[in-house]
């Protein structure tokens, strides 16, 4: 039997999970808070569960869908074909600072959100990091140990390479959690929604964001090490104890701050390297 909603099928190759719970659905456009003259972006609106009820709040929306199916089917939409802009398109291939200067509204940046398919929710995220320059903020419904992910600490089991990166990039907000019911079909994991707004200057000063990206990366890649280990390809176990950092500690107890204390030594290695 193949699991239909309205009459769609949900897809396993684009992640589909089809929301219909009217509560979970009004906490949700209540946390996004859509407003006129704001230029919201959705990513993945599927058979429209938050489209309708934001398209009620405001005059245009514009969203972008990769399967054709639906995307016909919201071009199509009785009440809210004129509000929608509809980009049939891979989000992650969308240039977002681009559409930022196509938009209505132009002295203001993106309010993006969505109920993101969990297979490809990091790296959209972080695809969207790197526009983050032209985002006012994000709104997204992600498995709920991503969330914890986002939001943990340094010290914590959680806290990783997407800890680090969103949280340069990012002020992150765990708003509310969603149970599996909420979807058709329903998941196996829990769901939660998280509130990204992008920093307007980033909590420290690194000299360069793929540098910071590269030793996170190193870093977590073997989590059990010590970073004098995991690290070694960057920076001797002299060089890190000179940054006042113990190297003898494994990444997940370094801060934001430490990392980028470490990747602002590598660029100046690199950079003596190169002259």
């Amino acid at each position: 039997m193949s699991k239909t909603h309205l009459g769609h099928t949900a897809r396993k190759r684009f992640g589909q999970n089809f929301l219909h719970d009217d509560y979970v659905i009004g906490q949700i456009v209540s946390a996004i808070n859509p407003q006129h003259e704001q230029n919201l972006v959705e990513i993945g609106p599927g058979l429209g569960a938050l489209t309708d009820p934001v398209c009620d709040e405001v005059e245009a929306l514009t969203v972008i869908e990769l399967d054709r199916d639906l995307a016909k089917r919201l071009r199509e939409h009785p009440f809210n074909g004129d509000k929608l802009t509809v980009i049939e398109q891979d989000a992650m291939t969308m240039d977002f600072t681009e559409l930022a200067k196509t938009m209505p509204v132009k002295d203001k940046g993106l309010r993006v959100f969505g109920n993101l398919p969990y297979n490809i929710s990091t790296p959209l995220m972080f695809h969207l990091f790197s526009h983050a320059a032209c985002v006012d903020d994000m709104h997204f419904m992600l498995q709920k140990e991503v969330v914890n992910r986002l939001a943990a600490g340094h010290g914590s089991k959680s806290y990783g390479r997407l800890s680090v990166m969103a949280q340069y990039y990012c002020k992150v907000m765990p708003v509310l959690n969603v149970p599996p019911g909420a979807f058709k079909p329903p998941p196996k994991v829990d769901s939660a929604v998280v509130r990204l707004i992008p920093h307007k200057t980033p909590p420290v000063d690194v000299v360069s964001v793929a540098t910071l990206e590269r030793v996170c990366a190193q870093a977590f890649n073997q989590r059990r090490k010590t970073i004098r280990n995991s690290l070694k390809e960057s920076l001797t176990e002299a060089q890190i104890s000179e940054l006042g950092i113990n190297p003898t500690v494994r990444a997940e107890v370094l801060s934001l701050q430490d990392f980028a204390t470490i990747a602002n030594a590598v660029s100046a290695l690199e950079e003596a390297q190169e002259n």
